[in-house]
Order: structure tokens, then sequence, then C-alpha cells
């Protein structure tokens, strides 16, 4: 886009999103059911409840946004591009900067975890994901090639002459939910929870086929032109914002029931696990048209600070874990109460993290600066 045609509120609202992956991530220093505790970066003995609760919530709507926005701008980039250069394109986008952290970052993900932990280092070949240990696999960096793999199927799909491709939003959105419901029941009935893991691809096995379908809900947004031109009346929205906490609740209510009571079923199983995935379709259907049309409506806008933060999303995103482990490992053994420590942690990662890519690109404008002038 130009600046004249520019949507801005997708690039602010993906800024946005990337503050809350920060915060979703900082919050299991301090969560304290303690599920993660023993693979987290930094594990923080003041725990508090509030974290978790925020995690469940965030963890409902927060990557399948992600993955929308990323789908709403495919076509566009596929349009200017022959499926080679297109194919090219997302490697170095996406791959090579994975690459460069499964080197890099991770390793420093291995230091921090056990200098927090005050344990030895271990022999250099244990740092790296791909020596079959289970510690670190991916980690964070999962997203990068499970979006170039979506890229490269909605790529062979662009060849294809689909049916679907001329689906409008009113049949859309409700496939979604029901493929979406029919396949988490599965999953739970079946018992098909957890990571599948491999050097190239991680991804949770409940969760691929939701982001893989809010990746195409944006494409279709981009086809049909979803957000050009004024939006429409506020009546959904508010709806939704007065609502949205009933099934989240119901979400909630039948998951923690699931976890922490197995065997002793508020209704039935079979009945239990569906309440379960009723209310966390419904929620994140509502909450992802909830903050898309938040910033719709009322980010549209850039600005200097705005346009410095959308330009250091991506960034902030592969280096944010490596920032949040060096501060958490600073307040680690600080009095503070952990919902401070909670609050401090996201600020200063997502701080440091802006600087740090801010930094890095400054140098790299620098240096093509030079070599440009001694051209």
């Amino acid at each position: 886009y130009s600046d004249k045609n520019r949507i801005y509120f997708l690039d602010n609202l993906r800024a946005f999103i990337i503050f809350l992956v920060v915060w979703f991530h900082a919050g299991w220093v301090y969560e304290s059911s303690g599920v993660l505790s023993w693979v987290w970066i930094v594990d923080d003995p003041s725990k508090n409840n509030v974290a978790g609760l925020f995690n469940l919530i965030l963890d409902i709507f927060m990557m399948p946004v992600m993955f929308f926005i990323s789908g709403y701008f495919a076509p566009l980039s596929l349009k200017r591009k022959t499926g080679k250069s297109f194919l090219i394109s997302r490697l170095k986008r996406l791959m090579v900067p994975w690459i460069l952290a499964v080197l890099v970052l991770l390793p420093l993900y291995k230091v921090i975890y056990l200098f927090s932990r005050d344990l030895p280092q271990e022999g250099l070949w244990s740092y790296f994901h791909f020596n079959g240990g289970i510690l670190i696999n991916q980690g964070w960096l999962w997203f990068l090639p499970v979006l170039f793999l979506f890229d490269m199927v909605y790529l062979a799909m662009s060849k294809i002459n689909l049916p679907v491709r001329n689906m409008g939003m009113k049949a859309a959105v409700p496939a979604v939910f029901l493929i979406g419901f029919a396949y988490s029941f599965a999953m739970s009935w079946y018992g098909f929870y957890g990571w599948t893991k491999t050097i190239l691809l991680d991804f949770q096995n409940e969760r691929i086929l939701i982001y893989f379908m809010a990746f195409l809900v944006g494409a279709l947004c981009y086809k049909l032109d979803i957000f050009n031109g004024k939006p429409a009346g506020k009546k959904l929205y508010y709806i939704l914002c007065a609502t949205i906490w009933i099934p989240m609740n119901m979400y909630i209510i039948f998951l923690l029931n699931l976890i922490f009571k197995p065997g002793q079923y508020i209704i039935s199983g079979a009945t239990d696990i569906a309440m379960t995935w009723f209310g966390f379709h419904l929620s994140l259907l509502g909450m992802m048209y909830i903050v898309i049309n938040t910033f719709r409506y009322f980010l549209n806008r850039g600005g200097k600070f705005v346009n410095w933060l959308n330009k250091c999303s991506f960034g902030v995103y592969v280096v944010h874990f490596i920032a949040m482990g060096a501060a958490g490992t600073v307040l680690l053994h600080s009095a503070m109460p952990s919902l401070v420590k909670y609050g401090l942690l996201t600020l200063i990662t997502f701080a440091a993290s802006n600087v740090m890519v801010y930094i890095y690109h400054l140098s790299v404008q620098g240096v093509w600066q030079l070599k440009a002038d001694r051209a």
C-alpha cells in the first residue's frame, strides 16, 4: 500500500498484538499453576493468579489475530510477485531470521535458563534445538516456519480454482466456527493434545487448523475489500463488547474443570468437552471481531511513534524472549510483589526489545548508506 491507501489500523494492531505476546510470555514467569515452570526461561518463585487468568484470555485470540493479519497481506504480496519471487521473499522474510535465531537466540535461551537457576552450563552441542533434547526445541520461534508453511499452502491454493475462493463472509464465518468446533472436540475426545516438534516445524496439534483458518479469513477479507471505505455501524461491536464475557467464562470454567478435576465432570464427559469448545470458538470469533474493529474504528491513523513501533514489531517478536530472560533474571530475587514484577517485566521487555531492534535498523541503514556513498 502507498501511504495514501495504507490501512494503518492493521499495522497498529500488529504492534499491539506483539505487545500482548510479550505480556503473555512474561506471565508464565509468575503464573501460579507452574505448568511451564520446568521449561520456561526464568521461573520466579514469586507467583500470582492474575497472570494465569490473563494468559487464558490472551491465548484465545492473540495468535489467531496475528495469523489473520498475515493472511490479509498474503494476497497483496502474491499479486505483486510471481510464484517464485513470492517464495523467495517469504524465505528471506521468515526463514532467514528463523535460521539466525535458532543458531543464536535459542542457545542464549539455555544460557539464561541455566544461569537463572544457578545450574552449571553444559556442552556446546546441547544448546541447539536440533540435538534431540526436549528443553528448548524452537520455543517462541515456532511461529516463523508455521507462517511460512501457511504462505506456501496459500500459494498452492491460489493456483487451483477451488469453490471456496468465491465464498463470502456470511458463509465463511459460520463455516470457520463449525469446522473449528468439530476439530477441537475431536482433538479433545481422542486425546490429541500437545505439540508436534521437529527440527523445522513445531506446532500445537489442537490449534494448527484454527490458525490456518484465521490466516485464510484474513486473505478473504483482503479479496472482499472488507476494510476499504467507511466502517459500517457499531451495533454488533457494542453487543459483542457487552456479552463476550459469557462464552469466555463458559470456556474458562469448563476448561479448568477438565484440567484440574479429570474425571469429575460438571455435566458429562462429552457435554463438558462440547461446552468448553463451544465457548472457546464463540469467544475466539467475538474477540477477533472486537479487537480488529477497535483498531479499525478508533486507531486507524499513523504517527511517528506508532510507525516506529510498527516497523520494529517483527524484530521485537524475534528477540523479545532474550530480553525477557535477562530482565526476569534481574528481577528474580527482588522483594517486590509478584504483580509489580509481572508488570515491570512486561514493560521492560517490550521497551528493551524495541530499542534493540531500532538500533539494529539504524546500523543496517548506516551500512547501506555507507555502501551507497562509496559507490
